[in-house]
């Protein structure tokens, strides 16, 4: 199974951790973020597909073409327009079922096999500030009814995360400009789900990497979370 992964930002929130570095390789625990994120994807994986632009001669030599056991292939965005015009540069590369992710959030390895077992689905966890994410709602199946971008008055309290399952028939979908130039991937998911449908994972752990202060966050999460590994926690 491949999985897309989105690298070709300029992180320009994380700034100045950003300023000579690609965000996919700020250090987290010391590591970079990019090694937290490939080592949870499930063994299913055995093709990474990089969308990178951004410093990506540092991600390529990081990364190499093999990453952690899995076949690299690298696709450059010249220009960033947008999650949906990411993924249409991988369309003629990818087959069947994919995973698709952003490159900047760090996700339990738990989830992830558990989306993967899915046909069709994405990854949702609840959060206490709906109005601050794209929220999903759900059928009364558990399937995706609708996306609802930073709601005033959210319908839901489950914020999507950025983790799907997809196949290639999304790629019969045209994908839509918005105002500011960018190609947005929900926007192709609202009509895809008509046909496709694709249920909703509720996650354990997600934790995005937006500011600097997040990466302490992130630290101290994964700390307690390794803690209670050891003690037979979690």
């Amino acid at each position: 199974m491949q999985c897309v992964i989105l690298a070709a930002g300029k992180g320009t929130r994380l700034r100045p951790l950003t300023d000579n570095t690609p965000k996919q390789l700020v250090m987290v625990q010391g590591r970079p973020l990019l090694d937290h994120i490939v080592e949870a994807l499930p063994s299913a994986i055995d093709e990474i597909i990089m969308v990178t632009g951004y410093l990506e001669d540092q991600i390529k030599a990081h990364c190499g073409d093999t990453y952690m056991g899995r076949k690299v292939t690298y696709i450059t965005q010249e220009t960033p327009q947008g999650t949906a015009k990411a993924l249409w540069l991988c369309k003629d590369l990818l087959k069947g079922r994919f995973l698709f992710m952003f490159g900047d959030d760090i996700h339990g390895a738990n989830d992830l096999a558990r989306v993967t077992s899915y046909s069709r689905a994405l990854l949702a966890m609840p959060t206490k500030t709906p109005e601050r994410f794209g929220i999903v709602v759900r059928h009364p199946d558990g399937t995706v009814a609708e996306f609802v971008e930073k709601p005033a008055h959210p319908p839901s309290n489950l914020a999507s995360t950025g983790v799907m399952v997809l196949d290639t028939h999304i790629f019969e979908f045209d994908i839509k400009v918005e105002r500011n130039g960018e190609y947005y991937l929900t926007d192709v998911i609202a009509e895809y789900v008509e046909k496709y449908p694709m249920a909703v994972v509720e996650q354990e752990l997600w934790i995005p990497i937006g500011y600097p202060e997040d990466i302490t966050r992130a630290e101290t999460i994964l700390e307690s979370r390794e803690k209670n590994l050891m003690h037979g926690l979690v």
